[in-house]
């Protein structure tokens, strides 16, 4: 069964750094593009982040230059390091796995399947 689960949330100052965790089990995560995302309290849920496959790499402009995204095939992980963090990026994020090998733009194509999400709060 096709699961994702994050962890690595937490709450953290104005300019820190969290590094989030994606586990992925039940299929092959060597041929799919992952994505995160994050949901905002009263917004809509947005994409960050995507890296395909073969490891190319997209980001949101709201995160390009603080956030980067990674893929760890042989433990079945991705991973999102956010340096110089702000109160804009609190926010649950989530990772979710597309339907084949690429992202567009920095959201992976066809979502198949996400996480439950870890609570991201950047706050003094």
């Amino acid at each position: 069964q096709l699961q994702l689960v994050e962890s690595g949330g937490g709450l953290v100052q104005p300019g820190g750094s969290l590094r989030l965790s994606c586990a992925a089990s039940g299929f092959t995560l060597d041929y799919y593009a992952i994505g995160w995302f994050r949901q905002a309290p009263g917004k809509e849920r947005e994409g960050v982040s995507c890296v395909g496959s073969g490891g190319s790499t997209n980001y949101a402009d709201s995160v390009k230059g603080r956030f980067t995204i990674s893929r760890d095939n042989a433990k079945k992980m991705v991973y999102l390091q956010m340096n110089s963090l702000k109160s804009e990026d609190t926010a649950v994020y989530y990772c979710a796995v597309g339907g084949n090998y690429h992202c567009s733009g920095y959201v992976p194509v066809n979502i198949r399947s996400w996480g439950q999400g870890t609570q991201v709060i950047v706050s003094s």
